[in-house]
Formats: C-alpha cells, structure tokens, sequence
C-alpha cells in the first residue's frame, strides 16, 4: 500500500509492515494515496546486513558518545522508534575519456659544499647530500570506467546526508525481486533521474581527478589539469537499506533524524544540543586548565 508524507512528502510502501508513521521526520500526516507509475522499477537490490537489534546497538552507541552535551529530551526517545527503510538510489555508470597535462618532477640526489661557522669563529667547508627536483611538462590521455557513483533519488533523503552514509558493498547487488523487500519500509523513486544523473556525473569527473593523481608518473607533480569526457552513460535504479531514526523530542523543535548504513553500520546525523550542558563543560574545562597552570607555578616557584 501505497503512502505519502504530507510533511517532508516522501512516497512510502508499507507493505507487511505495522506503521503509518513517516521514517524520516517522525510525521503522523501520512495519507494514502493511489500508485504511481511514474517512478521507475527498481533492477537491483542490496540487503540488509543485520536485523533491528544490530541497528539499535549502534543507535545506542552513538548516542551514548554524545549523551554529555545532548538536550536531555532526547534521552526519553525510545529506540523502538528505529525504521528500516529500502531507500531509492540511482547507480550511474559510464566510459571517462580525460585529457590531461602536468609537470612530472623526477628527484635526484647531489653533493654539494657549504662553509660552517664554529662557535669560535673558525670556518670550514663540508659536504652534504641534497634532494632536487626536475620538473618536465606530459601531456596524455586517460580512459577509464566508472562503476560506482551512487546518488539519492529520495525526497525524504538529501544527497548530502545519503553521501555520508557511503561507501555501500555494491558487490552484493542482487536481481530485484519483491520478496526481497518483503516486510520491510520501501520508498519509491521521487527525484528527477536527469537531475541524478547531473549529480552523478559531476561526482565521476571529480572522482577522475583523484585517478590522475595516481596514474601521472614520477616522483611528484604539479600543475595538473584535465577535461573529461563521459561516454556510454547509464543511470540503474536500486534500492539501498538504510536504517532511519525519526523522532520529534520537542514540540517546538523540528525533528531529530539520524541515519545508519544498513550494510556497514555507519551512522551520520545531528543530536540536538543542550547550551547549558556545553556551557558546564566548557567552564570545567577551564577549571581544569587554571588548576594545572596554578600547580605548574607552584612548583616552579623557588623555594624560601
């Protein structure tokens, strides 16, 4: 069955699953709506690593490290309010054609004489060994195959924080099936696939840049420029499973949200901070800083 969020307007399958409530900002105007078909199918599909306990250990852990500054409310935020979420994903691959120039800096050693002062004034001439650098211009071209650009096709989930997430073990990819999703949260492809793949691509010819610092030879470089040409591009719809936690601690506050790689366990998101637990630790910091600077006077301090 088929929902969509009246508050962040995120499209979601509840299909086997008890809730009604939106993953991604905690909403309770989640309205059913007729299926689209505007969306594409999914192709593939990676699977969760590990079941709702291993989520909520990490949840947990992560929380806890920075329990000491967190707004109080939070600690009331059950973690029963942990979602797994199939979230829609666009795997852009292409042929990158890069012209390329630099100077390649080749080192090279060499003695060289120079004259020593002593400390009574006498001179005298010694040798050392020096490392130089030449540099000469190359010019070329790179071919490579990009596999493994991933962009956010969700509306509940920014590319930004989706980039967090990263790296997912695309070697498990598997054939789309519904059975695969079966009983889990699934959101349905909401982003424009041009404007993915415009993301997508600008990613891969970042990422080219990266390759050229490892392929130009030498010792070092400098002045490395490059264009880059992408050809034989296609953009593959897959879902990805993240585990969402969505929870509004304070009416007049908008809503925490963090986010866990369901394959590797990463987490990413914001807790909400307390000023006057920051403002408490600061001063005791300070404290601790006075204390040790007044022990290190006192013992420097010579005595009577």
């Amino acid at each position: 069955m088929r929902y969509e969020c009246g508050q962040c307007g995120a499209a979601l399958t509840f299909a086997g699953v008890r809730t009604e409530t939106c993953p991604y900002c905690a909403s309770g105007n989640v309205l059913q709506r007729p299926a689209a078909s505007v969306g594409p199918d999914p192709a593939f599909v990676l699977a969760f690593a590990g079941d709702a306990a291993w989520a909520r250990a990490r949840l947990g852990r992560w929380i806890g490290r920075r329990v000491l500054i967190a707004d109080p409310a939070l600690a009331r935020a059950s973690v029963e309010e942990l979602r797994g979420v199939y979230l829609p994903a666009y795997l852009y691959s292409a042929v990158a054609r890069t012209d390329y120039t630099a100077s390649v800096g080749e080192h090279y050693t060499e003695t060289e004489t120079y004259t020593k002062t002593a400390e009574d004034g006498t001179k005298r001439e010694e040798t050392r060994t020096v490392t130089r650098t030449e540099y000469r211009p190359i010019a070329g071209e790179h071919l490579g195959y990009i596999t493994d650009v991933l962009v956010s096709a969700s509306v509940g989930l920014d590319h930004g924080t989706f980039s967090r997430l990263e790296p997912f073990e695309l070697g498990l990819l598997r054939r789309y099936r519904p059975a695969l999703v079966s009983g889990w949260i699934q959101e349905e492809f909401s982003r424009d696939p041009d404007a993915c793949r415009q993301v997508s691509r600008g990613e891969a010819v970042d990422a080219v840049g990266d390759k050229l610092r490892a392929f130009v030879p030498g010792d070092s470089h400098a002045d490395l420029a490059w264009q880059t040409r992408v050809e034989w591009e296609s953009l593959d719809p897959i879902l990805v499973p993240v585990w969402v936690f969505g929870v509004r601690y304070r009416p007049d506050k908008a809503p925490v949200r963090i986010v866990i790689n369901g394959q590797t366990g990463k987490v990413t998101g914001k807790v909400p901070l307390s000023w006057w637990k920051v403002t408490l630790l600061a001063l005791a910091a300070a404290a601790v800083v006075a204390a040790i600077v007044l022990l290190v006077l006192h013992t420097q301090r010579p005595a009577p």
